[in-house]
């Protein structure tokens, strides 16, 4: 009997016609109730006109440090994302990424924003120094570089990057609806 190596491919469902929505992930803010009541708005949900509010409070009437400063401009950076605004995400996130570089999450959520306005390039750079920052959701992060990847047509890199998703957090279903899609077909070395 005669064994044959085999290699892999990757096949992607849909193409650049259709790719996945990006994911948000929220930085936790320690101190002011108002603070604290954004990032639970962020991170959890609320109604989103009424979380925008609170972080407007929040940022116009509460001392805080640079961080959390910054970590409540991305809170509220995810909600006007939540809300179709990637411009205004975008601006909360430049903010906050300004007073507290070193908030991996906020990059993540700067690249999703990139994503919805089709600027791949600076998205995958974003998503990439979020990952480097050990991002806290880093299954967030490997999500939307998949997202990022199949919109360039890398398929490998992009499935590569929702099974990452997928091993770092099981039950991360928008990753696992994505695989779904996929399909890997074995060929032989030669092509045949």
């Amino acid at each position: 009997m005669i064994s044959r190596k085999l290699t892999a491919l990757i096949l992607g469902g849909l193409g650049l016609s259709f790719f996945a929505v990006p994911a948000d992930a929220a930085i936790s803010v320690i101190g002011s109730s108002i603070s604290e009541a954004c990032y639970h708005a962020a991170e959890f949900g609320s109604e989103i006109g009424e979380g925008i509010a609170t972080c407007d409070r929040a940022l116009e009437q509460t001392p805080m440090t640079n961080h959390d400063r910054a970590a409540t401009l991305i809170n509220r950076g995810i909600l006007r994302s939540r809300n179709g605004d990637a411009q205004g995400a975008l601006y909360d996130y430049n903010r906050g990424l300004e007073l507290d570089a070193s908030l991996g999450e906020g990059y993540v959520d700067r690249g999703a924003a990139e994503i919805v306005l089709h600027s791949f390039d600076d998205a995958l750079a974003d998503i990439n120094k979020g990952i480097a920052l050990n991002a806290n959701r880093l299954e967030i992060a490997y999500y939307d570089r998949a997202v990022v990847d199949e919109a360039l047509g890398n398929v490998r890199g992009a499935y590569a990057d929702y099974k990452k998703a997928v091993e770092l957090v099981p039950t991360f279903q928008l990753a696992n609806d994505q695989l779904m899609r996929f399909k890997v077909v074995r060929r032989h070395p030669d092509g045949a």
